[in-house]
């Protein structure tokens, strides 16, 4: 047994998903049949597809807690080549903010919340619990590595994970607080309205919805200059959370395109506001329709 198959026999035992990385820290290359996504991609994609595939291909898709798949032939002969061990830290309920220089880890540390830290070979990684969207560069030296993202596995670090900051997810809604020149708009859809037939699952009232959604919309609204994204995703969070407790469905997506309209019609673009919403509604865990 190879240390790296080793280790990864251990990890799964904290609820951590694994996966084999080769030489430069890169996962294993897709076998032919998954080779350019042609086998459209597994189930917990961005995309969801219906691929089984036995080998550990799709990176941090792939990534799994079960021995016997850990140790089924496929993923043998890679562990067999594999020069690190990574984990899918989404998969596990929590986000690395990865710290690649000095400068970065000095940023850290008078703005973050203290919590569980691993040292890197740059720099270090601060684990947090509870997940989010993953995005890099969110600022010199930072990247963000939760959903949709493997992190390396460096060690068991040192002190208290501690939960997950507001400030960490500000850093990947951060690129839409401040619109573009008026040139990158691109028109919303035309409003819908939310309704019982489109909220059957919903345990709220339509007044309850309507009021909240209302003030929502008026908070977005009022960032003419600047700050509408941010507040778009903070609607989004707040809004959905609302729900985490429905039966569902609930029509969330219906809200969710009325936020985003009212993001666009203050100068955000499309593409930008819909992450925003999109991001708000995965921070608050709800069910959408």
């Amino acid at each position: 047994m190879t240390s790296s198959l080793q280790l990864a026999l251990e990890l799964p035992r904290l609820g951590l998903p694994v996966l084999p990385l080769r030489a430069g820290k890169r996962p294993v290359g897709n076998c032919p049949a998954c080779k350019d996504n042609a086998c459209g991609g597994r189930p917990n994609m961005k995309d969801p597809g219906t691929c089984a595939c036995p080998a550990p291909c799709h990176a941090w898709a792939a990534a799994t807690t079960d021995p016997a798949v850990l140790t089924s032939p496929p993923w043998l002969r890679a562990w067999r080549e594999a020069e690190a061990v990574a984990y899918h830290p989404g998969g596990a309920g929590l986000t690395v903010v990865d710290l690649d220089s000095a400068d970065a880890v000095t940023w850290a540390r008078t703005a973050l919340p203290p919590t569980l830290t691993v040292p890197s070979t740059r720099g270090e990684h601060w684990v947090y619990r509870g997940a989010m969207l993953s995005a890099n560069r969110v600022r010199p030296g930072v990247d963000v590595k939760s959903t949709m993202a493997y992190a390396r596995w460096l060690g068991y670090g040192t002190g208290t994970m501690a939960p997950l900051p507001d400030t960490v997810r500000a850093l990947v809604v951060k690129e839409e607080a401040t619109p573009p020149p008026s040139g990158a708009r691109v028109a919303s859809s035309p409003s819908p309205t939310w309704t019982r037939t489109v909220g059957h699952g919903c345990r709220h009232t339509e007044r309850f919805i309507h009021t909240g959604l209302q003030r929502g919309l008026d908070k977005i609204a009022a960032c003419r200059k600047s700050g509408a994204g941010s507040q778009a995703f903070g609607v989004a969070r707040f809004l959905a959370a609302q729900h985490t407790r429905c039966p569902g469905p609930c029509g969330l997506d219906t809200i969710a395109q009325q936020l985003i309209n009212a993001a666009v019609n203050v100068g955000v673009p499309h593409d930008y506001a819909t992450r925003a919403v999109d991001r708000g509604f995965t921070t608050a865990g709800a069910q959408a329709a």
